[in-house]
Formats: structure tokens, sequence, C-alpha cells
């Protein structure tokens, strides 16, 4: 590594998390440390920057080291790379859908080929506590299923949607709004994604509405138990937030939540988003 700074980095648990301390500001906008960075996502699914405190522009350039940026719709920043995460509909449009991300999710499984990585950066924490962010580690959960699960899920093929995700959060909703979910086009996918260097994630969370040729409640029975399995305490990892912290994780095979934060809270975080490299198989 090219900076001088001394580094540690330190597992956060036996499948998921890795932490790096001693970073600050540009010191993140190096070759080298990109290269770790995208090591430590291979490895440990989500690397965590304590308060290294990049500005906008360095989280740009950092980003920009790790692959190609997705420009953010919506994103009420003046870098169209970077979306405001709040829900503070003052500082965001999007502020209003982001109670569904109170639920176990992937980003982009609506689409053919869904972002390769996030990161998220917190420019304003809350003092009570409220907001933190958890991730589970859905390579890990297949790779530990009994042989005999594994074999079951070859196959077996599940419908994403916008939709299956907002009636976590309004089971009810005016037929008004129900029309406005479903216009966004639903994805079907495999259960199990392998990915071209032969690992195998799964694809599920707050978007998995139904799979294919099952009745609807013996469906919901295998992927409510798979994500249970998959957010068991061997998967996972909680990240409390300080003000200036970086987290980035593999979109393609990582499950995240943010445990819920109100409307007035005062959290405000920066995301950029890394384009993804391959399909859905």
């Amino acid at each position: 590594m090219s900076t001088k700074r001394s580094v540690t980095a330190t597992p956060l648990g036996p499948t998921t998390g890795i932490e790096f301390a001693g970073l600050v500001g540009d010191d993140l906008v190096d070759r080298a440390v990109a290269d770790e960075c995208l090591t430590a996502l291979d490895r440990h699914g989500v690397a965590i920057y304590r308060e290294v405190d990049v500005d906008d522009e360095g989280l740009v350039a950092f980003s920009r080291l790790l692959g190609d940026v997705v420009p953010l719709p919506m994103g009420g920043h003046e870098y169209p790379e970077i979306q405001r995460i709040t829900r503070d509909a003052s500082k965001s449009k999007l502020a209003a859908y982001r109670e569904a991300t109170f639920f176990w999710h992937i980003d982009g499984t609506t689409a053919d080929v869904p972002d390769k990585a996030t990161l998220l950066t917190a420019r304003q924490v809350t003092d009570d506590g409220t907001g933190d962010t958890e991730f589970a580690n859905t390579y890990a959960a297949y790779d530990a299923l009994p042989d005999d699960e594994k074999r079951e899920l070859e196959g077996v093929r599940v419908v994403h949607s916008f939709t299956a995700a907002q009636l976590l959060v309004d089971p009810d909703p005016s037929p008004q709004e129900r029309a406005a979910w479903d216009r966004v086009p639903s994805r079907e996918h495999p259960l199990v994604w392998t990915h071209r260097d032969g690992r195998k994630s799964l694809l599920i969370g707050a978007t998995a509405g139904t799979i294919v040729g099952r009745p609807h409640e013996q469906g919901r029975a295998l992927l409510d138990g798979l994500l249970d399995w998959s957010t068991s305490p061997q998967f996972t990892v909680r990240h409390r937030w300080h003000s200036g912290d970086l987290v980035i994780w593999d979109n393609t095979g990582m499950l995240h939540r943010a445990q819920p934060y109100g409307e007035t809270s005062s959290r405000l975080m920066h995301r950029t988003s890394i384009k993804g490299e391959e399909a859905i198989q």
C-alpha cells in the first residue's frame, strides 16, 4: 500500500465483514487501496473504513478506481454519481421510499445485471443510535446448506418486483398506488445465482415475491425459510455508524437493510454504485 499511514485490517465475523482503520480523506484515492478493497470484498463481502472522512470528490474518485460508476437518478446532488440517502423529503425525491430499505434486500434485482457494489458514507448520524446497517452473506449461506437442500434448489426460479418490497411497507395500498408500483417491470431469475467464477449466491430478500410454478404459500415458505437461514448470526454483521465512516459491499451476494429511523431523523448518507459486470444466470 502506497500510503505511509499505519493501516490495520480486522475481520469482523466468521464469514462476513472486515474493518480498516488508519486511512483519512484522500489516502483512500489510491490504486493499491482500491485493489485491497476489491480483494476484501471477494473474501469478506463488506469492507468498512472507519472515520475516513472522504469528501464527495474523493468518494467519486475512489468509486472510479473500483469500477464504472453508475449515474444515480433523482440523487439530489451536484455529482450525478452521488445519491442522498435520507428520509427528509426536502433533500431527496426518493425519501418516501426509504422505509422499504428496513427490510433485507439486494439492490437491482429487477435488472438483468445488478450493480457490482455499493458505497455508503455517513455525512450525518443520529444521536440516538438508530439507522445501523446490517449485512448478510448469501454466498456463505448457500455454501453452508446441506447438499440435499442445494439439489432441491436447482432449477428453481423466483420473480423479483418493486411491488413485493413495497407491500411489506404498505400491505393495503390504494388501487392507484398499487398500479404505480406494478408499472415498474418485474424480473424472473434463478433462485441460485451461479457466478462466472463458479461461486453461488441466493437471490432472496424483499423483492422476491413468488416462486415460479408453485402455490403462493408454498413459495413463500421456501423464500422465508431461506431468508431466515441467510440472516442468522454466522452470516451477518451489523454496522453502527460514526460520522465519516465509509462502507462498501458486494451487491451480488450480500443482503442489506437499515435499522428503522424516523422521517425527522438527521441521518444522511451519500451513496455511489459500481456498475455490474455479469448477468444473473
